[in-house]
């Protein structure tokens, strides 16, 4: 491709004649407006010289002799220019040849290459050319605008003296040099600006070596295209990837507002703002949105300038936007809504925000275009968050409007779930709260402490429980449970459970039936919901009694982990037992573990929150549990954080409840046995004994009731019992009268006639005590009552 002047590209009509005038000696001395169309030479440069200086090559000889032929000019810019030449003689005074008159147009070929350089002229895209030097040859008209200046102020240039972004100058003289040397084409796209633009565009440019004749690389010419439009168009797509990536990575309002502000500044906006309305930021159900002023709390605001100070007001601080205001508008609207500089909407709440502002902060004289979108999910309006452009000159449009209203919907979505996790953990944790324990009742037999930690995790809060149940003779019932699952229904049913463990340790089963009991309950549970998530309903527990008098801990666990135990020597270790399948499997027995426990014992339940973890090894942290339960600790509520700190990851991925208890023991002389002849005439003799027992102890004054009850439960195991028949008082915060025989036969309370016999001894007995009751034991069943002692 040869290279041609802008002036070779004119109308083929004009350039029809081109004339100039060569004396005898060769030496232009005339030169029309034609000639320097086609070559470029201007007359004052092509006048006084020699004509054969203006020849790429030799003229052929059969031209010179018939003064007529093609013949090859040199233009301006070094390129060949084939032209159809006549001439004619000027004859001087005496006929004597004095020059020619020579005329000229172009040859066929240069007539077909006049098209190609009307279209580089008049192309719509910036075209240059340039030297293997990176100096400017040719520019279109096109470049000429977006340069600033004409093409005579470039030509022979450097191109790096031509800009002042030297990052696109480097790229773009690279590629330039890429090209000259290696002789493949090119392509370079930048975002960069222009002399003559007053915004910064995206260029696509094409590059593409120029060969001459003998193929050798003599220039490199290019075409630039703006592709603004086609960029902005990606960098939305990939701002609306980012977004799905980078917002909603935590279940937190706040937090999820901050990751929108920091997506579009710097980007989209050189400050942007989210505003929600209070009731998004609990619990509460939604209100109707105000029809006039509308309040808005602000969670989160991000600025290209440190320090925000562009902010009128503070994180956590509350706003009034009136109805006019951009904000106010998209929120009652519901879509997007733009505001730019001179309209008075804007403005006047431009002035009104300044007139609130503190000293130093009425930043909004600089904001010349603002978007305000609303905050929308599921049909409800969360709150706004506003777009505010101040350093960018690019006012906000409609195509940045669909882009708001998109990552708005996102954003709101993401901030709605984290509305609504936060709102089901409120409650579920309110929920098990209410059913846990709250004041474990005093105990002389076991000291106590607790902590419960709810997990923190996305998953929420999980069914882990705990308690301690007083049951008959000074025996307590520790108990730790966890349910599969997490949120509302575990609660719920970690509630039912705690109710049903309560049950059925107030018959006084064995660990081992109360655990096949509560198997039952689960399987029956999960049978009668439909839905699959319940179908699966499973837990675990570990239930033990622990007996004062004998110092025995029996226990049963159903898949739950075993506990551990403090020797009063300072070691620890795991009991050894045998756990059943978890709750709700069915058909599998549960094997009871009996160990008795040296007075001082710390016995520590806990649930597999505190040892199970996906990057904890179970066995190390069992090990890490056992150091840290033989730390010195005054109090078990000391021993207890000690516990937690040494063995919890710093955010652990599920619920973790830990009781500890230590052990207690009642001595000889706080218990006081009878072996009874089953015999009528005996009943009298255990009285006395009683009463004897009594005033050792110094409770003369519950020797009356105490009669009472030892004449009518002696008398029952005798007259409706079994032998063995043995009575025992057990000296604790209250007096308990116990009577066991031999016969499984419970007896229960009725209601007598008046003429029966008999149905009011137990009456009575219900009556005098506190409360009683009756137990099964493996030799037959225990009837015992309660009496409430004054305090000593």
């Amino acid at each position: 491709m040869k290279q041609w002047d802008k002036s070779t590209i004119l109308n083929p009509m004009e350039q029809a004649t081109a004339a100039a005038i060569v004396d005898a000696r060769g030496i232009v001395t005339g030169w029309s407006e034609g000639a320097r169309q086609l070559t470029g030479y201007p007359a004052e440069e092509a006048v006084g010289r020699a004509a054969r200086d203006l020849l790429a090559e030799d003229p052929p000889s059969e031209a010179v002799t018939a003064l007529t032929g093609t013949v090859v000019l040199r233009h301006r810019d070094g390129s060949a220019v084939p032209l159809a030449m006549r001439a004619w003689a000027v004859l001087a005074g005496g006929g004597a040849p004095g020059g020619y008159m020579i005329t000229a147009e172009p040859s066929g070929d240069h007539r077909r290459s006049t098209l190609a350089g009307q279209a580089f002229q008049q192309a719509s895209m910036s075209m240059s050319v340039f030297d293997t030097r990176q100096h400017y040859l040719r520019l279109n008209d096109v470049a000429c605008r977006v340069m600033g200046v004409p093409e005579e102020m470039l030509l022979g240039r450097f191109f790096s003296d031509t800009v002042e972004d030297a990052v696109h100058s480097r790229g773009f003289l690279a590629h330039l040099r890429q090209v000259a040397e290696t002789g493949r084409p090119a392509r370079y796209e930048s975002y960069t600006g222009a002399p003559a633009l007053n915004r910064e565009h995206a260029w696509t440019t094409d590059m593409w070596p120029l060969r001459d004749a003998s193929g050798e690389i003599h220039a490199v010419a290019l075409a630039a295209f703006d592709s603004t439009e086609q960029y902005w168009a990606r960098e939305r797509l990939a701002l609306l990837n980012e977004a799905a990536a980078s917002i909603g990575t935590t279940l937190d309002v706040v937090r999820t507002a901050e990751e929108l502000v920091e997506l579009l500044v710097p980007r989209y906006a050189d400050f942007a703002s989210v505003d929600l309305l209070d009731w998004a930021l609990g619990a509460e159900e939604q209100p109707a949105l105000p029809e006039f002023d509308v309040v808005l709390r602000r969670v989160a605001h991000v600025s290209v300038t440190e320090g925000t100070p562009e902010a009128a007001v503070h994180v956590g601080d509350t706003d009034v936007y009136p109805p006019f205001s951009p904000p106010a508008k998209a929120l009652h609207s519901g879509r997007a809504v733009l505001g730019q500089a001179g309209e008075p909407d804007f403005m006047r709440w431009v002035a009104e925000r300044n007139a609130r502002a503190p000293a130093g902060r009425r930043h909004r004289k600089g904001v010349h275009s603002m978007l305000a979108v609303p905050l929308r999910a599921r049909g409800t309006t969360l709150g706004v968050a506003v777009a505010v452009r101040i350093a960018n000159p690019d006012d906000y449009g409609g195509d940045d409007a669909v882009l708001a209203e998109e990552l708005a919907s996102r954003a709101a979505v993401c901030i709605d779930n984290a509305r609504r996790f936060a709102r089901e953990r409120t409650t579920a944790l309110a929920l098990q709260h209410s059913l846990l324990p709250r004041g474990l009742p005093g105990q002389a037999v076991v000291e106590v402490a607790h902590r419960y930690l709810p997990s923190g995790s996305p998953a929420g809060l999980g069914g882990d429980w705990f308690d301690v149940i007083p049951l008959s003779g000074s025996r307590v019932a520790l108990v730790v449970g966890d349910v599969v699952g997490h949120g509302i229904p575990s609660s719920a049913t970690m509630g039912r459970l705690c109710t049903a463990v309560r049950t059925l340790a107030d018959v006084d089963l064995p660990p081992d039936e109360l655990l096949t009991h509560l198997d039952d309950l689960v399987t029956h549970l999960a049978s009668d919901d439909t839905d699959d998530e319940a179908a699966e309903l499973g837990a675990t527990c570990l239930y033990a009694v622990y007996d004062p008098v004998s110092r025995r801990l029996d226990l049963a666990a159903a898949g739950h982990p075993p506990p551990a135990v403090v020797w009063p020597d300072g070691t620890a270790s795991l009991v050894p037992m045998t756990a059943g399948p978890p709750l709700g499997v069915g058909g599998l027995p549960f094997e009871a573990t009996e160990l008795e426990l040296p007075e001082g014992s710390v016995v520590a339940l806990y649930t597999d929150g505190l040892i199970e973890d996906r990057d904890r090894d179970v066995d190390h942290a069992t090990a890490e549990l056992c150091r840290a339960l033989t730390a010195p600790a005054e109090t078990l509520d000391t021993l207890c954080d000690t516990v937690l700190k040494a063995v919890l990851p710093e955010e652990p991925s599920d619920d973790v409840a830990l009781l500890l208890a230590r052990t207690r023991a009642l001595g000889e002389d706080r218990v006081a046995t009878w072996d009874i002849t089953p015999d009528p005439e005996h009943v009298a003799a255990a009285r006395q004994a009683a009463t004897a027992q009594l005033t050792a102890w110094g409770l003369d004054e519950a020797a009356f009731v105490t009669e009472l009850v030892v004449s009518e439960l002696v008398t029952n195991a005798i007259r409706y019992g079994a032998p063995p028949v043995q009575l025992r008082l057990i000296r604790d915060r209250s007096l308990i009268c116990e009577v066991s025989d031999g016969s499984s036969t419970s007896p229960h309370l009725r209601r007598a006639h008046a003429f029966d016999e008999g149905g009011r001894g137990l009456l009575l007995v219900a009556q005098l005590t506190q409360r009683w009751g009756s137990r099964q034991t493996g030799r037959g069943k225990t009837i015992w009552a309660e009496q409430t002692l004054p305090p000593v």
